[in-house]
């Protein structure tokens, strides 16, 4: 009997809620890690985790037992639990709703792997408003801007 095999590369970016610079460096690359192993621990595979004070972005290889919109919210709910117990901002984290994430092919992995791990870097030229919409354009993906984040500029 034939087995189902596939491998589907997603990235995905979401942003802090309240327009605000929260992920703090001291701590940041700890809950990145924690977002891995949520990933992991859903029997997906995170690739790479990174952003900065104001948003995320998951490169993950999904396989498709899973819906990626039920990754997502499990790891925004999550994280944002993992960050109010620690205590990690004054008041109560959480993060914007909604999400963006565009596929990529397996030949592609190393060129988003390094975009993603130059965030940073990347973002001294670059706010987040304008990656995101960058983001949309690239992808064809139709939006009305009052669906889009609230943006910390």
């Amino acid at each position: 009997m034939a087995g189902t095999f596939s491998q589907i590369y997603i990235q995905t970016v979401f942003a802090v809620n309240g327009r605000s610079n929260l992920l703090l460096k001291p701590w940041r690359d700890e809950v990145f890690k924690y977002m891995s192993g949520i990933i992991k621990g859903k029997n997906q595979k995170p690739i790479i985790v990174n952003g900065i004070e104001n948003h995320v972005h998951l490169f993950i290889g999904l396989k498709p037992s899973m819906a990626l919109s039920d990754l997502i919210r499990d790891v925004k709910n999550n994280t944002s639990n993992f960050i109010n117990e620690k205590r990690l901002v004054h008041g109560k984290f959480s993060w914007q709703e909604g999400h963006g994430s565009f596929s990529y092919s397996h030949s592609q992995i190393e060129q988003v792997y390094q975009y993603i791990l130059n965030q940073e870097e990347h973002h001294h030229t670059k706010t987040f408003r304008e990656e995101y919409l960058e983001f949309l354009r690239k992808y064809e993906i139709e939006y009305d801007e009052k669906y889009l984040f609230e943006w910390n500029e």
